[in-house]
């Protein structure tokens, strides 16, 4: 992966060079994750914009004696130094040259003043200028090693999910507690390092909203069971919701599944490279509006998935940007009818030059349990 960090690093220098910045003090764990692969709970990160691939003597990592070992197997590539303090101890070799470090970015988006206020003391002459979202830029687009992990992730939810319906996990009776504990292990049968977040089990009238986390309610036959969840592979999270019904359905179960289950369809087909995000969301809306249950719809399209569960782009009526080939979402419209029940329906996929990638393959179909 150091072939892969370094030119990831790289990329992150073009942003420098735009921004007419020497460098880059990057302080966001995940962030730092994705241009290093260290996965300790301390560390600070220089990048400095005149190193190349292979030949980095400016860029610098930071970490504390704890994570010794870790950083020499999974660092080697970087002069690597020690401190507890880590930012501030970059912050204070920056100020030592500050010929090389006239203008360095931060992380703005991540800092609190106070931290800003300590980090401006630590450079000394050097300038620390708000460079919000830089890494962020680059992480939109995955390349094909993320999109493996977020695949095996996808895979370990679709399993887990199989694995729970085939073995009578899903039945009246149980609550939905229960169900979402069994979920979560059965990921972790599947080959998942963990849940996503926390999973959210909603039966009955729960289901009517959209992030109901689970309680001792009982599951009854006749309910819509609402199961929205995802695993962690590689730090690399899946994100899927499914809704099934125990039993046979009534007509109003059919008729919002079946306009829930257009809607996404029609999400998915939109997802093209330049469409506008908000463009996408409206796809799926106008499905759910023209059939009079827009109010129904409570919250947008979906969100860029990766090292985080919500990341850009927002998928939504005030979203920004244009889709890209190579963005890992979600689509996952929903209706909500208070004090009946409701339905949602979620995919990752990957946006690829032709038709987007799905990661997430179990049925849409209606399943009756």
């Amino acid at each position: 992966m150091s072939d892969t960090h370094s030119h990831r690093r790289h990329a992150l220098r073009n942003h420098l060079r735009e921004q007419e910045l020497d460098a880059m003090l990057v302080t966001d764990l995940l962030n730092i994750r994705y241009l290093t692969g260290f996965t300790g709970s301390n560390a600070a990160l220089v990048v400095h914009a005149a190193d190349e691939p292979g030949t980095e003597p400016r860029t610098v990592f930071c970490t504390d004696g704890r994570y010794l070992t870790q950083a020499e197997s999974q660092v080697p590539d970087l002069e690597r130094v020690i401190e507890r303090a880590s930012d501030l101890a970059l912050a204070e070799r920056i100020g030592g040259t500050a010929a090389e470090h006239r203008r360095v970015g931060f992380e703005s988006q991540h800092v609190t003043v106070d931290g800003r206020d300590a980090l401006a003391d630590a450079a000394g002459k050097a300038e620390l200028v708000r460079a919000p979202g830089l890494v962020e830029q680059l992480r939109l687009i995955k390349d094909e090693t993320e999109i493996e992990a977020l695949r095996m992730a996808c895979a370990a939810a679709d399993r887990a999910l199989a694995d729970l319906i085939e073995h009578g996990g899903l039945r009246p009776g149980r609550t939905e507690l229960e169900v979402a504990r069994e979920l979560e292990t059965r990921m972790l049968d599947n080959g998942a390092a963990g849940p996503s977040f926390d999973t959210i089990i909603a039966a009955g009238p729960n289901s009517a909203v959209p992030h109901h986390r689970p309680t001792d309610a009982v599951l009854a036959a006749g309910d819509f069971v609402k199961m929205d969840f995802g695993a962690l592979v590689d730090g690399y999270h899946s994100d899927m919701t499914r809704t099934v019904v125990l039993g046979k359905p009534a007509d109003w179960q059919r008729e919002i599944y079946e306009l829930v289950r257009a809607s996404q369809a029609a999400g998915r087909a939109a997802l093209s490279i330049g469409t506008e995000v908000k463009d996408v969301d409206a796809a799926a809306r106008k499905v759910i509006e023209d059939a009079g249950f827009g109010e129904q719809f409570l919250h947008g399209l979906g969100h860029g998935v990766g090292l985080e569960i919500h990341e850009a782009p927002a998928l939504s009526q005030r979203g920004d940007g244009r889709i890209g080939a190579g963005m890992a979402v979600t689509v996952e419209p929903g209706v909500y009818l208070a004090g009946r029940g409701g339905v949602r329906i979620e995919d990752t996929l990957v946006v690829r030059p032709s038709t987007p990638e799905l990661l997430t393959l179990t049925t849409k179909e209606l399943v009756e349990v």
